[in-house]
């Protein structure tokens, strides 16, 4: 296994994009967060301690776009080397498919997980310092953000695993489809498109059994603190539901990488 990752790490490392798409993560998501929460002021609310924001979900906000950045670089890890024909070259270097796989997967974890703790990180000490600028303070009744605070720390930690859980499922659908385009399609799709298909609903039973099922939908409840009750689908149930999602993708890409030729 310590092979794979090297070789992985080896591949990886000397590809521009790698680099890019690990920064645009972390810039992309602190910059997103910035701009959202520079727009918002006490003085916008009906009174100082009426807007009743989550000002750590809405620090998060750059998630939203930033994780694009996880999806293209998830993608890259095996599409590449299908678009090139270096992955017949990887196969014979090392012909275990499943320990190609792992090392695979195992680096981009590790990769996603300190870009997205930084990226994490920067947004909630961006929201920390602008939202108590702009009067969402202790003496308006909105405490100081803290990721030692348990709900915040929750909201944070749980970020950081939907980018990964987002990263392996990308890397998993990449794998079943073996085109880079029509896997970034996919995923896209899934994220984006897909919540919005299901507002489109007007039927309230079948709006309410479907509004929970996206998988950003799902996994993004993770960053609510306050009012649960009113989300589709509860934090950690989300992040079950999309942990879900991400098993069955890796599980048939595993059965397809080592069942057909590459």
């Amino acid at each position: 296994m310590r092979n794979a990752v090297h070789a992985e790490w080896t591949k990886l490392r000397t590809v521009r994009s790698t680099a890019w798409l690990l920064l645009g993560l972390i810039t992309v998501t602190v910059l997103v967060s910035v701009l959202s929460t520079s727009a918002m002021h006490t003085s916008h609310c009906p009174t100082p301690t009426g807007c009743f924001e989550d000002t750590t979900k809405d620090s998060l906000i750059g998630i939203r776009v930033g994780q694009i950045a996880v999806v293209l670089l998830a993608v890259s890890v095996i599409g590449n080397e299908y678009g090139t024909g270096m992955i017949h070259t990887s196969l014979t270097a090392l012909p275990r498919r499943r320990t190609l796989l792992a090392g695979k997967a195992l680096l981009l974890v590790a990769m996603v997980a300190v870009a997205g703790t930084l990226a994490v990180l920067g947004s909630l000490w961006a929201g920390r310092t602008i939202l108590a600028g702009n009067g969402f303070n202790p003496e308006h009744g909105y405490p100081a953000l803290s990721p030692t605070d348990g709900p915040t720390l929750r909201a944070a930690a749980g970020t950081v695993l939907y980018l990964i859980l987002i990263a392996l499922l990308s890397l998993g659908v990449a794998i079943t489809i073996r085109d880079t385009a029509g896997a970034v399609t996919v995923l896209l799709t899934l994220l984006y498109i897909l919540p919005l298909l299901v507002q489109t609903i007007t039927d309230p039973t079948w709006h309410h059994r479907l509004e929970k099922l996206p998988p950003m939908t799902a996994g993004l409840a993770i960053t609510t603190t306050h009012n649960l009750d009113r989300l589709p689908i509860a934090p950690w149930p989300g992040t079950t539901l999309l942990a879900g999602y991400t098993a069955a993708a890796v599980l048939l890409a595993t059965l397809t990488f080592t069942r057909r030729d590459a």
